[in-house]
């Protein structure tokens, strides 16, 4: 077979075509010799042809769907903007004054840092995109961009690392709103005048957030104390505005970029949406706390725990009155010793209930920090605010299961396999190889620095003497843990529910809890503590 090869003039590039015909040799200037020549010249423009229209055939198949998404994405635009009304260009302003401020930051600091043969320090080359400047930049944006913010921290399988461990400092603190406004909003809302529902109510916030604050009140006629969870006046406007933009953002990138519409920006911007929407409506936070009560009643729990009485009388969608339980946080050492005579045992409890409602209760609360899980004075465990809860699939959580039972027990092949069977993914993933990888990662949880941080505080008044602790633990390396976890499992290509990473969060609070309150106790293997299987079999 005879091969006839063209050496292209630029680039040196090769191209060979076969002939299975073989060659007579080609004279120049003979009739044969130019007829082959020709019919080589020929091939060669059929070639560019063909190349050519292959291209432009690929361009105008992507152009032509541009083309078609077009008139979808220019409806969803504008049908937004509508949906947004007159707060929009507000928060544009807003939004720009904040960049503005941020950007300044930046400048200082990148002033202000050493000079080196590689410039900028890693953490500053993206401007205003840097970790710690983003967060910033969420923080003044306010109430939307800083849960934006904590849902960025606690989702570690759709963000890069950096930003996951920037955004756990994501603060949700704000300055009161005024009482006045306040009792505007409660006479909107409850239709008639306050002094009729309340007997009073106190001016001064117990707390402030973005998004609400609370107010310490008493009914009227009954007496009872309750707690008011106002939602702040415009809030809701803001986080529409807001949401809306980010959407629109979200679908012009997917519009202009295929590989930004292969990773679902749109879908996991809808997932935010719906999320941080329904924290601002408080019938979905009752209804959370009634579900709550009712797995309480229907597990014989009441006793030992329980969550706060809703007055739907007088709640909305905006506010939102509870009963008001009298407590202290798990880390008051001091007032928990003066209503249990064993904290261990509390703990227990609080541990017992909450792995309880991860599959005997519609939703499971997640955000047990120690503002959220208080100890009574009655002796039961208090659990506070289910603005935040998460659900999970029974398949999700026996996966979970016996990922917990292998961490408890360093079962890195069982470790592997539940992690396989919780993460999506679509190729095979070599068990052993993935094993080994877990292995070496927490071979360093034993490396994990941890201090007990005691602090006390004297009344002038009765010369008593406060005592509270905490468990301080190297946050970097926790997070640094539970990121190698996400990275590796990544590797091999799985992808985790959400709810794997609010589980784990949890846990880590409760982890806390009991280096604080019961040191010798094994949280995971402790036969005391009934994790679903077990109480499932009886």
């Amino acid at each position: 077979m005879a091969m006839i090869s063209v050496s292209a003039l630029r680039g040196g590039s090769r191209f060979s075509f076969s002939n299975p015909c073989p060659i007579p040799r080609l004279t120049p200037g003979s009739p044969l010799g130019n007829k082959r020549l020709r019919n080589v010249a020929k091939r060669f423009t059929l070639f560019a042809q063909y190349s050519q229209a292959q291209s432009q055939s690929i361009f105008s198949s992507r152009l032509q769907d541009s083309l078609e998404n077009l008139p979808k994405l220019v409806e969803d635009i504008v049908q937004t903007s509508l949906n947004t009304g007159p707060r929009g260009p507000l928060r544009l302003a807003q939004g720009i004054q904040a960049v503005i401020g941020v950007g300044g930051e930046w400048l200082q600091d990148a002033s202000r840092s050493p000079n080196s043969s590689s410039g900028l320090p890693v953490d500053m080359r993206l401007g205003i995109l840097s970790p710690v400047y983003l967060r910033r930049l969420f923080e003044r944006m306010g109430a939307t961009y800083i849960k934006l913010g904590q849902f960025v921290a606690s989702a570690p399988t759709l963000f890069p690392p950096e930003y996951v461990e920037e955004f756990q400092k994501c603060f949700d603190r704000a300055p009161p709103v005024p009482f006045q406004e306040i009792q505007e909003i409660l006479r909107q809302e409850l239709g008639r005048p306050i002094e009729s529902v309340y007997e009073y109510v106190d001016p001064t916030p117990l707390a402030s957030a973005s998004i609400a604050q609370v107010h310490a009140a008493r009914l009227k006629g009954s007496q009872e104390d309750v707690v008011i969870k106002v939602l702040k006046p415009g809030i809701a406007d803001v986080l529409v505005a807001d949401l809306n933009f980010i959407y629109i953002v979200a679908r012009i990138l997917e519009f202009l970029s295929p590989e930004v519409s292969r990773a679902s920006l749109v879908g996991i911007v809808q997932d935010i949406r719906a999320s941080m929407l329904e924290e601002v409506d408080f019938t979905k936070e009752a209804a959370n706390i009634e579900s709550f009560r009712r797995y309480l009643m229907a597990m014989g729990l009441t006793r030992q725990a329980t969550a706060p009485k809703v007055y739907h009388h007088c709640s909305s969608r905006r506010v939102l009155t509870m009963e008001r339980l009298y407590g202290v946080p798990l880390t008051d050492l001091n007032s928990i010793s003066s209503f249990v005579s064993d904290p261990e045992a509390s703990l227990i409890t609080a541990l017992n209930v909450w792995f309880g409602s991860l599959l005997a209760c519609e939703s499971f609360h997640a955000d047990v920090h120690a503002g959220n899980l208080w100890l009574l004075r009655d002796g039961r465990i208090g659990f506070l605010d289910f603005g935040i809860v998460g659900r999970i699939s029974p398949k999700t959580w026996e996966a979970m299961e016996v990922f917990l039972a292998s961490i408890a027990t360093e079962e890195y092949d069982s470790m592997a396999s539940a992690l396989i069977e919780m993460g999506a993914t679509n190729k095979d993933v070599d068990t052993k190889s993935f094993a080994r990888d877990l292995e070496k990662i927490f071979s360093s949880i034993q490396e994990l620095d941890t201090e007990l941080v005691v602090a006390t505080a004297r009344d002038p008044s009765t010369n008593a003497t406060a005592v509270s602790a905490n468990v301080v633990l190297d946050e970097r390396q926790m997070n640094a843990l539970f990121l190698d976890v996400v990275r590796v499992s990544e590797s091999y290509g799985l992808r985790f529910p959400r709810e794997f990473a609010l589980l784990l969060k949890q846990l880590l609070y409760f982890d806390r809890y009991t280096r604080l309150l019961a040191p010798n106790m094994n949280m995971l293997q402790d036969q005391r503590i009934s994790i679903v299987s077990n109480r499932r079999n009886r």
